[in-house]
């Protein structure tokens, strides 16, 4: 039975580099997906500036396929593979919930679509990867050999701001200032 692993990254390049690895690992592109900020804007808006001007390079499978989105309540950011289609979808009218929709429809919880979402919103970068239980040790072994979030300690970050859930028509995310 397929399951979908998820990790959450705060660069946009050590996603890249997983992705990577896991395209040199056998996994199959059309089994990745991709969503997040790349940081290249220069903005200091995440949510507004994510993804702007992006440029792949060299880049072999699904990133080669990279491309801009808006999300409503995150902003343009930087898309690949079947999370980003079906989040596409969604935004056409196919169907309801954007990216938490997106993620639910993939065995997420609610809750878990939502931080996920509000990481993106935030600056983040997320991949999602399709596995059969056979391969599932070793995808688990990249995604968490990049150093991803801690989702526990991220999202306990996101509640003392007042965050309780994604709402797609937040105002884009704006950091404190410090």
């Amino acid at each position: 039975m397929t399951r979908t692993l998820t990790r959450t990254y705060d660069s946009h390049a050590t996603a890249r580099s997983v992705v990577e690895q896991l395209e040199a690992a056998g996994v199959s592109s059309s089994d990745i997906s991709i969503v997040g900020s790349d940081g290249k804007s220069g903005e200091t808006n995440a949510g507004e500036g994510a993804g702007i001007g992006a440029g792949v390079g060299g880049a072999a499978g699904l990133l080669a396929g990279l491309g801009i989105m808006a999300i409503p309540g995150i902003g343009p950011v930087v898309a690949a593979g079947w999370l980003a289609s079906t989040a596409a979808g969604a935004l056409a009218g196919a169907a309801a919930g954007g990216l938490v929709g997106s993620f639910v429809n993939e065995g997420h919880d609610k809750e878990e679509a939502e931080y996920y979402a509000e990481t993106v919103r935030r600056g983040g970068s997320v991949v999602s990867v399709r596995t059969e239980p056979e391969h599932e040790a070793t995808v688990q072994a990249i995604l968490d050999g990049a150093t991803p979030i801690d989702r526990t300690i991220r999202e306990a970050e996101y509640r003392a701001g007042g965050w309780s859930r994604f709402d797609e028509n937040a105002g884009p995310y704006r950091p404190p200032v410090v």
